[in-house]
């Protein structure tokens, strides 16, 4: 059994290169929610240092709120502002060497990508467009991953360990109770119960299925390096091989 686990990396808020250590692959903010020129290349070289998959983490233009605000932009904005996100982090990655292999939206955009089809069909055609070697990571059972399939585009479906669920499979929003675990060991639990499993608890008791190719470990809280160790060496412990292919 194998799983990937991912991190977001390149927003100024974890110890990227101590992630980077014990991840499969890294999503690199490209300058929109967060980041720059600068912090991309570095990311970009720590991440061919370790040997990491390396993907784009494109969000709304929204540093304010860190891309976490709902935004209502014309398709065709939505359109023009991932691709020209998409092409700053491959000229970044591929002038140092390296091949960018996956897209990862962030915040907002990733949740609502994850459940209004008009804006997944958009950023699947652009990811098309643009590269269609190119993996897609979205939330399990999202409208995005539909859409990536529809577009022939290769998908992995992301569970996370630190957020809770809604029984029909998304995310309890930030600042609603239940929307962020705290606990290592319910987080352990959760994570334990995706990779194997491929099932997850919502807030509401019931368990529901979660199929996932990938984790995320989310590298911008108090514990977030602590507990990436933990996760790993549980998984590891359980037989899971982390990889990235």
């Amino acid at each position: 059994m194998k799983i990937d686990l991912n991190a977001d990396l390149g927003e100024g808020c974890g110890d990227d290169a101590a992630l980077l250590g014990l991840v499969s692959s890294a999503n690199i903010a490209c300058g929109w929610h967060a980041g720059d020129a600068d912090t991309m290349r570095r990311t970009v070289l720590l991440a061919l240092e370790k040997g990491v998959a390396i993907g784009a983490h494109p969000g709304f233009p929204d540093r304010e709120n860190f891309g976490r605000s709902e935004m209502r932009l014309p398709m065709e904005a939505a359109r023009a502002g991932l691709l020209y996100q998409l092409g700053a982090l491959d000229a970044i990655v591929r002038a140092e060497g390296g091949a960018l292999r996956h897209v990862k939206p962030h915040g907002a955009l990733y949740n609502q990508a994850a459940r209004e089809p008009e804006l997944a069909a958009v950023l699947a055609r652009a990811i098309r467009d643009f590269n269609p070697a190119l993996r897609a990571v979205g939330l399990a059972g999202g409208c995005f991953i539909d859409a990536c399939r529809a577009e022939g585009l290769e998908v992995w479906q992301e569970g996370f360990a630190d957020r809770g669920y809604r029984a029909d499979g998304s995310l309890v929003p930030r600042g609603l109770p239940g929307a962020l675990l705290q606990d290592d060991s319910a987080m352990l639990a959760q994570a334990e119960d995706m990779a194997l499993r491929q099932t997850v608890a919502a807030v509401n008791g019931l368990r529901i299925p979660a199929r996932v190719d990938t984790l995320c470990l989310h590298g911008d809280g108090e514990h977030a390096l602590r507990f990436a160790r933990l996760l790993r060496e549980r998984l590891e412990a359980r037989g899971v091989e982390i990889r990235a292919d």
